[in-house]
């Protein structure tokens, strides 16, 4: 069944204005009948301001005259309330993350400067005259701002980082920048796996030579005679 939009405040009200009974105001606000009772005896947690249904579109006066003259009737909703939506704001930053805005901002402004300061207000849930003062470094703290990375400072993820730095790029006509600082490193990891692979494989292939040849089986000896004992 719909409900008003403030059950508890509407029920206030009702108690308030109406003769209605409890269970005719318990049912059409969706509430249980000993909140009614607390509601009309002042004794409820919080002092509820009444909140008028048939201002709010919700009842009419024909509908609550009904009820009142048959306790057994059940009030109809006149028009349902309108759903209520979030709109879309800045992201939401912990306050113990909102004093490092500005270093992200500073990073991305210093790394990335094709990311428009849209961009940078919805990824970081900052303002725009915020972003343009330290573009400009006018920002009242400006000397102590050090820029670091937004992802390292947990103000975004590294996939959104990316997809806004790709988006801005793009709206530029920019090629997209390969980060190849890495390419060393993960050339020599390869390497060393593979060696790795090898040199098992040459291991399991004499193991099993000496194996058909009768010899001692020695590779988990961690010396001579003595076996590791974390092998099984």
């Amino acid at each position: 069944m719909v409900q008003p939009l403030m059950p508890h405040a509407t029920a206030a009200w009702l108690v308030d204005n109406s003769s209605l009974s409890f269970p005719q105001i318990a049912e059409f606000c969706g509430l249980h009948i000993l909140e009614i009772q607390a509601i009309a005896d002042d004794t409820a947690a919080t002092k509820l301001t009444g909140r008028d249904p048939i201002r709010a579109g919700e009842l009419t006066h024909d509908e609550i005259n009904k009820g009142q003259a048959d306790p057994d009737y059940a009030l109809q909703m006149h028009r349902a309330p309108d759903p209520v939506t979030r709109t879309r704001g800045p992201r939401y930053t912990p306050v113990s993350k909102r004093q490092d805005k500005p270093d992200g901002i500073a990073w991305i402004i210093r790394n990335h400067p094709e990311v428009t300061d849209g961009q940078i207000s919805k990824l970081i849930g900052t303002t725009r005259t915020t972003i343009s003062a330290i573009r400009e470094r006018s920002h009242w703290n400006m000397a102590n701002i050090t820029p670091k990375d937004p992802v390292t400072l947990g103000l975004s993820s590294q996939r959104e980082l990316d997809a806004a730095v790709a988006k801005a790029q793009k709206a530029k006509g920019m090629e997209a920048r390969v980060d190849t600082r890495l390419d060393g490193d993960r050339a020599a990891l390869i390497e060393e796996l593979r060696a790795e692979r090898d040199q098992h494989a040459r291991d399991a292939e004499a193991a099993l030579a000496a194996a058909e040849a009768g010899e001692p089986d020695t590779s988990d000896e961690i010396l001579p005679g003595i076996k590791d004992p974390f092998k099984r």
